[in-house]
C-alpha cells in the first residue's frame, strides 16, 4: 500500500488512520483485537488514541483504549509494525485541560505504561490550554524528545492563530515545533480547517490527520431522521446534522456510492483522502463489516467530477 509521509517527520502512514476511541467503549478487548488484526493485516499501520479514551463511559477512568492497544501490540508482537499516536491534556480528573510541563511529564509515563512501549511515535496536545504558555508545553516536549520518550510532538484542535503562535514560539526559542495537526474535518464540518488553517499547514509542511471524519457516523448514511438516532450509542451526537444541508450531502453520497458500488462512508473518506494538504482521515469501526468498509475506502479513487459534486453539496 502506498504510504504518505506525515509532514516533515520520518513517519510514513497508510492513507487511513484507525481511531481507537471505541476501544473500551463500544468495542470490548476481544472485538478490538479482531479489528486491529484486520486493519494491520490489510497493510494499514497508524492507530490513534488518547489517554482520555474512554473516560466518558460510566465506570471507566480513562486509559482503557491505550491499555487495549498496548495489550494487542504485546500479544501480537506488532509494535514495530504500527505508528502509535496518542494525546495528552484532556481532563483526567484534574478538573481542567492541562498542558503544563509538570502534567505532561507525568502523563507520558502513564501512557507509556498502558501502551507497553518505550517511545510514543506521535504525542499530541489534545486541546488548547490558555493557562499554559506555548514555551512551557514545547519545552516539556523537548525534554521528552531528549529522553527518547516520544518521537514527534503534534497538536489537536488549534485554530490558525493558535498554531501560528505556537510555531513562532518554537522558532524564537529553538524549541521543537508541532509537526502534525489533528482537526475536526469532514464533508459537513469543513469551516475550521478549510482556509487559513489548511493554508498554514501546507506552507509549513505540517501533517494533517482529521478526526470525526464521518461526522460522528452521519456520513455513513444510516441516520436519516430522528427515529434513526437510537441505532447506536453515538446516535444522539448526530442530531445536529439532520437538516437541509446534511440531506443534500447524503444525497450526493448516495449517488456516488451507487456509481462506484461503494458505501457512503467509503466515498466520504475517499473525499478527505483526496484533499490537498490532508495526510489521512481517522475513522473507527466496531464490527468486521465496518472495518472491511474502511479498508475498501483507501482504494476508492474519486474523479474530479465526483469531488466537484461533493464540494457543491457541502457548500
Amino acid at each position: 500500500m502506498q504510504k504518505r509521509r506525515l509532514g516533515r517527520t520520518d513517519l510514513s502512514i497508510a492513507p487511513l488512520v484507525l481511531g481507537g476511541n471505541v476501544f473500551g467503549w463500544t468495542a470490548d478487548e476481544k472485538t478490538s483485537f479482531d479489528l486491529l488484526d484486520r486493519f494491520v493485516g490489510a497493510g494499514f499501520n497508524a492507530i490513534d488514541t488518547a489517554d482520555a479514551y474512554s473516560r466518558w463511559v460510566p465506570g471507566n477512568k480513562g486509559g482503557e483504549s491505550e491499555t487495549i492497544i498496548g495489550n494487542w501490540m504485546k500479544s501480537r508482537g506488532k509494535r514495530d509494525h504500527v505508528v502509535v499516536i496518542t494525546k495528552v491534556g484532556s481532563d483526567m480528573g484534574q478538573g481542567k485541560k492541562d498542558l503544563s510541563a509538570a502534567y505532561i511529564e507525568k502523563a507520558v509515563e502513564t501512557s507509556l505504561k498502558r501502551l507497553q512501549v518505550d517511545v510514543i511515535d506521535l504525542y499530541l496536545s489534545h486541546w488548547p490550554d490558555p493557562a499554559t504558555p506555548y514555551e512551557e508545553t514545547l519545552g516539556a516536549y523537548q525534554r521528552l524528545l531528549e529522553k527518547g520518550k516520544i518521537r514527534y510532538p503534534g497538536c489537536s484542535n488549534l485554530d490558525a492563530g493558535q498554531l501560528r503562535a505556537a510555531l513562532d514560539v518554537a522558532s524564537l526559542r529553538s524549541l521543537p515545533r508541532y509537526e502534525v495537526l489533528q482537526p475536526e474535518y469532514n464533508l459537513y464540518d469543513r469551516a475550521s480547517l478549510d482556509g487559513p488553517l489548511l493554508d498554514l499547514c501546507k506552507a509549513e509542511h505540517i501533517g494533517v490527520i482529521t478526526y470525526f471524519s464521518l461526522a460522528k457516523g452521519f456520513l455513513s448514511g444510516k441516520y436519516r431522521s430522528k427515529a434513526d438516532l437510537g441505532q447506536s450509542a453515538r446516535g444522539e451526537g448526530v442530531a445536529g446534522y439532520l437538516n437541509e444541508r446534511g440531506m443534500r450531502i447524503l444525497s450526493a453520497l448516495d449517488a456516488l456510492a451507487e456509481r462506484h458500488s461503494a458505501k457512503q462512508a467509503e466515498v466520504a473518506l475517499a473525499w478527505i483522502m483526496a484533499r490537498p494538504g490532508v495526510t489521512a482521515p481517522i475513522a473507527s469501526a466496531t464490527t468486521p463489516a465496518q472495518m472491511d468498509s474502511l479498508i475498501r475506502a483507501a482504494s476508492l479513487k474519486l474523479s474530479a467530477d465526483d469531488i466537484g459534486a461533493l464540494d457543491r453539496a457541502s457548500a
